[in-house]
């Protein structure tokens, strides 16, 4: 007896532009899940998910869809590689929109389906993996200027207050042992001053450890005292 084919799995995305056609009795979504659910059973797949964006235009960008943004995230999670829409429309109607919505789905090694069985993410289309490698270049240029304009800000934040990203120093976390070292540091009977290492003793004694529970080094030491 022959054996049974394994089912692919696949998530199916629907899109509807009008609030008035949104809901699951509404004959938008009706026909979309109609012709995805179709062509799923006639071509070998399984649907393991269906991610709705309501009321989002065709021409929103695909990372501000939350629906979409939720698809992403199941297919990292358990490895499904197929997307399925009724047509290329209801992934996006805005050129620009799409070609980066496919590229996003590229990268990943995620195919798009439409329901009448076109793959539209096959780059055998001259024109359409032209389309794909201008928009990786202008995501590529896009990307260093927001590095650019990121490293420009915080460097007005380190010119305004000294300090912007990165772990706080043992002075913000703690200021109250701090505070005590630098006590310690002037205390002695005769003068002069206590070493650090008599500092972090003195300090172990009063009950101030660092987070592993031991002495504070002499270097954290210092650094209070800076």
């Amino acid at each position: 007896m022959a054996s049974k084919k394994k089912l692919i799995e696949a998530v199916a995305y629907l899109r509807t532009s009008s609030a008035a056609n949104v809901g699951t009795d509404k004959d938008s979504d009706k026909r979309q899940r109609a012709a995805i659910e179709g062509f799923a059973k006639r071509a070998g797949y399984v649907l393991v998910g269906t991610f709705p964006d309501p009321a989002v235009s065709g021409a929103d960008p695909i990372e501000t869809r939350p629906g979409f943004a939720r698809l992403l995230d199941r297919i990292e999670d358990n490895g499904v590689r197929t997307v399925i829409v009724e047509d290329a429309s209801r992934f996006a109607r805005d050129i620009q929109t799409h070609v980066l919505g496919i590229a996003l789905l590229r990268a990943r090694g995620v195919r798009l389906l439409a329901s009448n069985g076109d793959d539209l993410t096959d780059n055998t289309d001259e024109m359409t993996e032209g389309m794909l490698t201008i928009a990786a270049v202008f995501s590529q240029i896009e990307k260093k200027r927001l590095v650019r304009k990121l490293a420009a800000a915080r460097q007005r934040i380190r010119d305004s207050k000294g300090k912007c990203e990165g772990r706080k120093s043992i002075v913000e976390l703690r200021p109250d042992v701090a505070l005590e070292a630098k006590r310690l540091r002037r205390k002695l009977p005769k003068g002069g001053r206590m070493s650090l290492r008599d500092v972090a003793a003195e300090l172990a004694k009063r009950g101030h450890l660092n987070e592993r529970g031991n002495p504070f080094s002499p270097s954290v030491v210092q650094s209070m005292l800076a």
